[in-house]
């Protein structure tokens, strides 16, 4: 009998086993008094300074539809998609969700020694390569920026 070790775990739809790690799954936080339905909702308002537009995206009934509104208003973000910015305002996103969802924790930590990554397999063009990774002949391509910040904040935990 042969056996494979796993040593990676990937995530991309909401109902997946470890789909709670993406920005779309459904774990409302609160960030300045305000309850967002979902950190991408949260993560997209935060590329901009405008209250009426954030208060559009935090609005959208889906976290889809919620980034189909910041999409509608990216010729006036002010924080730079994919900038050192973006990715610490990602990084807070995270940490929220962690911290008012705590048994979350756990289920990271239990991913120890695992590669998370973000599988951006069936969206191989924008900003997808970069925030994930694609399954490409046997090998994960991608910057994975999303895989990567769980992968530290797991690591911070568990010290």
């Amino acid at each position: 009998m042969i056996t494979t070790k796993l040593d990676h775990i990937a995530f991309n739809k909401v109902s997946e086993p470890h789909g709670w790690l993406g920005n779309m799954s459904p774990f409302p936080i609160i960030y300045e008094g305000k309850e967002w339905r979902t950190t991408e909702a949260l993560f997209q308002a935060m590329r901009y300074e405008d209250e009426d537009i954030k208060e559009e995206i935090r609005n959208e009934k889906s976290p889809f539809s919620s980034k189909c509104k910041a999409k509608k208003h990216r010729h006036i973000v002010n924080v730079e998609m994919l900038s050192e910015e973006d990715v610490s305002n990602m990084k807070k996103c995270l940490l929220l969700k962690l911290e008012q969802h705590p048994y979350l924790i756990k289920k990271l930590i239990d991913t120890e020694g695992l590669i998370i990554y973000e599988d951006a397999t069936a969206r191989q063009r924008g900003s997808g390569l970069f925030w994930g990774a694609a399954l490409i002949d046997g090998e994960w391509k991608g910057n994975n920026v999303l895989g990567n910040l769980w992968m530290e904040i797991r690591n911070k935990f568990k010290e």
